[in-house]
């Protein structure tokens, strides 16, 4: 008996839940070669509101956290990927159309990134922070703060589809920011399956928040945001980029331009890049 196939339609994840588009549009994704691989959510204009408002909700909780709990957090992550990574496998096949041993890779490469910003959780503050020499009686301390709410564009094209996604959104998870990331727009599917790993992992609701659809429709919506407190443009086109980091202007948002980091680079500076340094004085004891 021969079975038919169960097409899969993606949803959005907004606040630890997979809503459907405010607007109801979906999208067809194929395969390089033209095959149907799924319908994804359009998001739109409303979806990225109340992705921001979700995300908004979740900082004072998420950045709360201890940085240690936060790192297992980011390692429970990592190790369920690991625990479906066939399946991440043959979806990045089926959606780019690369070799199975560069999907492996890709696979491998995006739970080894996760690892490692698992363990800076606790170490970045002695890194980016620390002491400072002040004349007078005080202590002088350099404290990194999370900045708040992070948008965050992920790359497209091959290599990119899981660990750009990841490389993007780990920094940014690190120091307690929460994060609105806009998916590949030509290889969504891992990124929503990741979603679900999300949804059964320990991040709280909100803390991390995946759109799919036109990134130059609400790339713009982000950038000019009150409430987004950072962009990341790295998977956006120059002239998008452009247009967004004037908008980011009206606000005072922080803006990573296109280029500033490598689209599957794992780096300190990536975290420094979504923080803020309070300095902190205190009198030193006279007795």
């Amino acid at each position: 008996m021969t079975r038919l196939a169960v097409p899969k339609t993606y949803k959005l994840f907004i606040g630890g839940k997979f809503p459907r588009s405010e607007s109801g549009r979906t999208t067809t994704v194929s395969s390089p070669a033209g095959e149907f691989l799924a319908n994804v959510a359009q998001a739109s204009r409303k979806d990225a509101r109340d992705a921001v408002v979700a995300a908004r909700a979740a900082v004072a909780g998420w950045s709360g956290a201890t940085a240690y709990n936060r790192g297992q957090v980011l390692y429970r992550i990592a190790e369920m990927l690991e625990g479906r990574a066939e399946q991440f496998v043959t979806e990045i096949i089926q959606a780019t159309g690369v070799k199975p041993v560069d999907a492996r890779a890709e696979v491998a490469s995006a739970i080894d990134c996760l690892v490692w910003y698992a363990g800076w959780t606790d170490k970045f503050a002695q890194v980016h922070g620390g002491a400072n020499p002040v004349a007078g009686p005080f202590f002088n301390l350099s404290v990194p703060e999370p900045t708040g709410v992070v948008a965050l564009v992920a790359p497209s094209g091959n290599g990119t589809s899981l660990l750009g996604l990841v490389a993007s959104i780990a920094p940014a998870l690190t120091t307690g920011n929460a994060v609105v990331v806009l998916a590949s727009e030509s290889a969504p599917c891992p990124a929503m399956t990741f979603a679900e790993v999300l949804a059964t992992s320990d991040v709280p609701g909100g803390a991390i928040n995946i759109l799919t659809g036109s990134v130059a429709e609400v790339t713009p919506w982000l950038a000019s945001h009150a409430d987004v407190n950072a962009i990341d443009l790295t998977g956006a086109e120059r002239e998008l980029a452009v247009e967004c980091e004037r908008s980011a202007a009206e606000t005072l948002m922080r803006v990573i331009r296109p280029g500033t980091f490598g689209a599957t680079e794992c780096a300190v500076d990536r975290i420094a890049a979504f923080v803020e340094t309070k300095t902190v004085w205190h009198t030193k004891s006279l007795s």
